[in-house]
């Protein structure tokens, strides 16, 4: 019995220094330097307190070392009222001249991270802040940190003007980090330009990626240009998948298996969540058993469906000119929610916003889970 605990002993010794090894090389494949971003963007934690930012006027990924690596103490949570103008203060502006663009939390420290914009358009800086669970408030400073960086090599290229804006700031519109590989969501300058790919980390090169063409059930037609808006990598059935969603608002499996660089993809749509909206972000957790997606928008509120026999639905291949396939609750009591990320099993972190235009008020709480 001794020498049973003994090798077990051994044994944990030895999946923990692999597992620090794993995370030491992570780090170590960063080098101190500025991390010269021109946008900051969709944001995802990998290991160690490496924080991943996606530059979209840059056209590149950057890997940044938070060095924040310490857990929370116990059920840590943050509420931070007024934020968007608590930001603006300390960056030596108005509320109304900055944008949140993102949010995600350090699965370790708790500690929220918010990618901003500090002035309008062309003349925006990036700026990443990060809030601890006693909601005290810092810049992370880009001048001299570790980091590491990768170059789309066919990212869109920029427009102005039109519908759209410019396209070049759907380069990159969201970001995952899996068993040490990086997926990437935007739009490419292809032919099929809606673009998946996976890029290994430590960073090497960027492949090419994957098109993704998808039938779009409010529109009545193949799409291969539309941007996944927010997407999360989930075994559907036996199968790795990426459940993607897009604008006006298809909910669409892309297995992993498929995504190789410069290859094409159809994407099976499962359901149709309504026109006039478009998707921000997606948490999958388990409550009383059974598993949820959780997704905020911006004009259709935060939705809730069941992740149970995802793989049971059959793929829509007609018009749908209002809601179907994968029902879904509208949770009333999660309004004005504009970015969320998940803080533990029982709870996400939220920014809402109250009051339109300069009024508009952007704060930072805690939710339950639905």
């Amino acid at each position: 019995m001794a020498r049973f605990r003994i090798t077990i002993c051994a044994l944990l010794a030895v999946v923990l220094f692999a597992s620090f090894g794993v995370a030491a090389e992570l780090t170590d494949s960063l080098k101190m330097g500025k991390a010269d971003l021109k946008s900051a963007g969709a944001l995802t934690f990998g290991a160690d307190g490496v924080l991943f930012v996606g530059d979209s006027i840059g056209g590149m990924i950057f890997a940044l070392d938070t060095q924040d690596r310490t857990a929370a103490p116990g059920a840590a949570a943050v509420d931070v009222p007024g934020l968007g103008g608590k930001i603006a203060a300390m960056l030596g502006t108005t509320a109304d001249q900055i944008a949140i663009n993102d949010v995600a939390v350090n699965p370790a420290s708790k500690k929220t991270y918010v990618s901003v914009s500090r002035g309008l358009a062309a003349a925006a800086t990036p700026v990443i802040v990060r809030i601890d669970v006693a909601g005290k408030i810092e810049a992370l400073s880009l001048d001299n940190i570790k980091n590491a960086s990768v170059a789309l090599p066919n990212p869109v290229n920029a427009s102005t003007g039109g519908r759209g804006g410019n396209a070049r700031l759907n380069a990159i519109t969201d970001l995952a980090f899996v068993d040490n590989s990086l997926y990437v969501a935007g739009l490419s300058n292809e032919e099929f330009s809606s673009t998946l790919r996976a890029i290994p980390f430590p960073f090497a090169q960027a492949g090419n990626g994957t098109s993704v063409e998808i039938w779009h059930a409010q529109h009545n037609r193949f799409e291969t240009n539309s941007p996944i808006r927010t997407f999360l990598p989930y075994k559907v059935g036996n199968e790795q998948t990426i459940l993607a969603s897009y604008t006006c608002t298809p909910l669409v499996q892309v297995p992993v298996a498929s995504l190789k660089a410069g290859s094409k993809v159809m994407g099976k749509t499962i359901a149709e969540f309504g026109a006039g909206n478009t998707p921000l972000d997606m948490i999958a957790y388990n409550k009383g058993g059974q598993n949820f997606i959780l997704m905020s928008n911006t004009s259709r509120g935060v939705m809730k469906f069941s992740a149970q026999g995802l793989d049971k639905f059959e793929a829509i291949t007609t018009a749908v000119p209002g809601t179907g396939g994968v029902p879904y609750e509208t949770i009333a009591a999660l309004s004005g929610v504009v970015q969320m990320d998940q803080l533990d099993a029982q709870r996400a972190v939220v920014v809402t916003r109250t009051g339109t235009g300069a009024a508009a008020v952007l704060d930072l709480k805690t939710v339950a889970l639905p």
